[in-house]
């Protein structure tokens, strides 16, 4: 994914929300949001390149997504960053064991930033932030920069979902504020070495182009009483809608089963 909003702990009876927008070339091919076949209780989109994904849940709670990073450098790695997420959601390991598993092998993926967390905690590990972070009870915003960077996107989805806070979780309203395409002042645009242009391009939340532009937008809830809702729409060039809304629902761990959305 290239931008994810988790918010732990803030909504009442939803101790875990996630928004995200995969953001990928049009032409790499691409599973939508199923049940895996290694393990019924685990869902997400599938990259059928490398074999990994941006986004995946199990019904116990488990969940890990990643963002690229970008840096300007067309980076090539040993190892994708989507396996980074498929492992996690596949085995049982603490999400500090983890990370800091993954922090001593960082160099064999491309640059990322991960997020992941269970029912013991959450945290996130960026290539170029040193050391594993706990994610606290709050709002936390990851998009392709370091950790700490602060870009009109971020600012932007952390705006508008604050504004849906006041009421009940509405899923499909939630989903809409990924549509944003507001497109911020060249003076706030970061410079991350890929041309003016290029920032432009990729500004906005949603990211709407012909070769390049926002594939999928996920909304995931876990929910206190142990239901785990996915839900995914999926987008072609120039943000046109590739088929059906798929709404995935699990509970008390069990295999997930698609549900009206």
């Amino acid at each position: 994914m290239c931008l994810i909003l988790l918010a732990i702990d803030t909504i009442p009876e939803v101790p875990l929300l996630l928004l995200g927008n995969r953001d990928e070339f049009h032409d790499r091919p691409t599973r939508a949001a199923a049940p895996w076949d290694e393990d019924a209780r685990v869902v997400g989109g599938r990259d059928l390149v490398a074999g990994g994904t941006w986004l995946a849940a199990r019904s116990d709670g488990r969940f890990a997504a990643a963002t690229n990073l970008r840096t300007g450098v067309p980076a090539t790695a040993p190892r994708s960053r989507g396996w980074l997420v498929r492992d996690f959601v596949l085995a049982d390991e603490p999400v500090d064991r983890y990370l800091a598993t993954v922090q001593t092998e960082e160099a064999s993926y491309g640059p990322f930033n991960l997020v992941a967390g269970d029912a013991r905690g959450f945290g996130v590990l960026g290539s170029s932030d040193g050391a594993p972070r706990a994610l606290a009870r709050g709002v936390h915003l990851v998009s392709n920069g370091r950790l700490d960077t602060t870009w009109p996107k971020t600012r932007r989805l952390a705006a508008t979902f604050a504004g849906l806070l006041a009421g009940p979780p509405d899923e499909a309203a939630l989903l809409a504020l990924l549509q944003d395409e507001s497109m911020p002042p060249d003076s706030e645009l970061p410079d991350t070495g890929v041309g003016r242009e290029l920032e432009r391009l990729l500004a906005p939340v949603f990211i709407h182009g012909e070769r390049y532009g926002t594939r999928a937008s996920s909304l995931l809830m876990v929910h206190a009483d142990g239901r785990v809702v996915l839900r995914e729409r999926r987008y072609g060039p120039h943000a046109s809608v590739l088929g059906e809304e798929s709404r995935w629902e699990a509970a008390d761990g069990g295999p997930f089963r698609q549900a009206p959305a």
